[in-house]
């Protein structure tokens, strides 16, 4: 840090350099702004370098990683984890700092002095060197509640901020199960698309040789050419969803976008289960275990306590201090001690509207924190109820398109049986196929639609380890 008299100097150079630099910006400040409002600003020195972000090697062994391992890893590797973690470390030594007022303030000073000064007869007395300790005890006796009112604030406070960072890890657990299963979900659709671009592919080859035999034209080829391109742009496309997928994952978890991850799959279908709860019951869960819902009643308390104290700390307050001290003198002089107790007691009269004010101000607070808890009441009702019909569409989906895709295989199938026969279109094979494609893809989607509407309505009644929502995939 540059000292008072350096930066006098480095003003006073600039002065000469330029005479109305003294005047016009004598600290340089303007070396922080572009030139002009269109351009853009260039730093005039290095600029800070951000560091790798911290983490932990993934499990030792090149094995698929199943999702509860994906997600303690996220757990102890997302930023978002930390973040809240310090923040709850924060707000609990804010605890301590309100309690500090409980103990007394104990300082210690050392005085140095050496100074002249003229009579008021006008002689000058001699120079005088005065040193030494000091010791000074402040306590605070009695400020009718005030101080009290400020540690139960902290106190909500620090239970707000732990609740916040439970909420947290619950949102990485979603943000995790989220990205695995949009990452299982686009390589079950390149498997999908791999096995279109085989059909298609077969189709041209039985239109080729029935364009050899006379039984079709060149727009069938054509058409069924156009089919294959467009089943190697879908599979195209699909390859590189599954690396952004990929990197969401690895992003969800603490790494690298770029760390190659290997996961497990799913053996079979899932498993579908009915909701017996009624959607008060879950609602009543909502309210009971949400984190963030808790945490706003605390902010709220909390809120009503800051007004509290800032309406208590218009009332007297009543200290006692000590101070006890030696000084010495540089020539022969004998020291002298200094010893003082005081017992003050301070009435505010008149603050010029400032408690006023300050107390309209947190009572405005306390009502806008009791505002804030009712809109997420509100909308954590509005998110079971949009959570809880999701599982209950996507449950009817999963049983819908297994139906549909086996009745399209089954179609596809036989088209193209009666193709390869000589009976048939190549317009009723395409169709068939693209069907049969369509309802793949609709398979998947209903799987993934599972999946997150299960995992969503766990986060939004705030369900965790202990207690999972009745009607989660195994």
């Amino acid at each position: 840090m540059r000292t008072a008299p350096a930066l006098f100097l480095g003003a006073a150079l600039a002065a000469l350099a330029a005479p109305d630099a003294l005047t016009r910006d004598p600290f340089g400040t303007e070396r922080y702004v572009p030139t002009a409002p269109g351009v853009m600003w260039q730093s005039p020195d290095a600029l800070p370098q951000v560091p790798p972000a911290p983490t932990s090697p993934l499990p030792a062994g090149d094995r698929p990683l199943s999702l509860p391992e994906l997600t303690e890893f996220a757990l102890r590797n997302n930023p978002r984890t930390r973040q809240a973690w310090f923040a709850a470390r924060a707000a609990a030594a804010g605890v301590g700092i309100e309690r500090s007022d409980d103990l007394p303030s104990i300082t210690v000073d050392g005085v140095y002095q050496r100074s002249e000064s003229g009579s008021q007869t006008g002689n000058q007395n001699p120079w005088l060197t005065r040193y030494g300790p000091a010791v000074t005890l402040t306590y605070l006796l009695y400020d009718f509640g005030a101080g009290d009112s400020r540690v139960r604030a902290a106190e909500y406070q620090a239970l707000a901020a732990v609740l916040t960072q439970n909420r947290v890890l619950q949102e990485v657990v979603f943000q995790v199960e989220q990205a695995y299963y949009r990452f299982l979900g686009f390589e079950a659709l390149v498997r999908s698309n791999e096995l279109f671009l085989k059909s298609v592919t077969t189709s041209l080859d039985a239109t080729q040789r029935r364009r050899e035999g006379g039984l079709a034209t060149a727009a069938d080829v054509y058409r069924a050419e156009t089919q294959v391109a467009q089943a190697q742009l879908n599979l195209s496309r699909s390859r590189g969803e599954v690396e952004k997928a990929r990197g969401s994952l690895a992003s969800a978890i603490g790494l690298p976008v770029g760390t190659a991850l290997r996961v497990q799959t799913f053996e079979g279908e899932p498993r579908i289960r009915e909701i017996t709860e009624s959607m008060n019951d879950i609602l009543n869960r909502a309210k009971v275990n949400r984190p963030d819902l808790i945490a706003a009643e605390a902010q709220t308390r909390a809120a009503r306590a800051q007004a509290e104290a800032a309406e208590r700390s218009g009332l007297p307050r009543i200290t006692i201090s000590g101070v006890t001290g030696r000084t010495f003198y540089g020539d022969d002089r004998p020291f002298t001690d200094t010893n003082s107790f005081i017992v003050n007691l301070s009435i505010p009269l008149f603050t010029g509207f400032n408690h006023t004010y300050t107390v309209r101000q947190a009572e405005a607070r306390a009502g806008q924190a009791e505002a804030s808890r009712d809109a997420l009441t509100r909308q954590t009702e509005l998110e079971v109820w949009q959570s809880y019909y999701d599982v209950q569409t996507a449950a009817d989906g999963v049983s819908t398109t297994a139906v549909q895709l086996r009745a399209a295989q089954q179609t596809a199938e036989a088209t193209l049986a009666r193709y390869r026969g000589g009976f048939g279109t190549l317009l009723d094979l395409i169709t068939a196929q693209v069907d049969e494609s369509n309802a793949r893809v609709q398979r998947i989607q209903s799987y993934l639609d599972w999946f997150t509407a299960v995992a969503r309505l766990n986060l939004s009644i705030g369900a965790s380890d202990s207690t999972p929502y009745a009607g989660r995939s195994q």
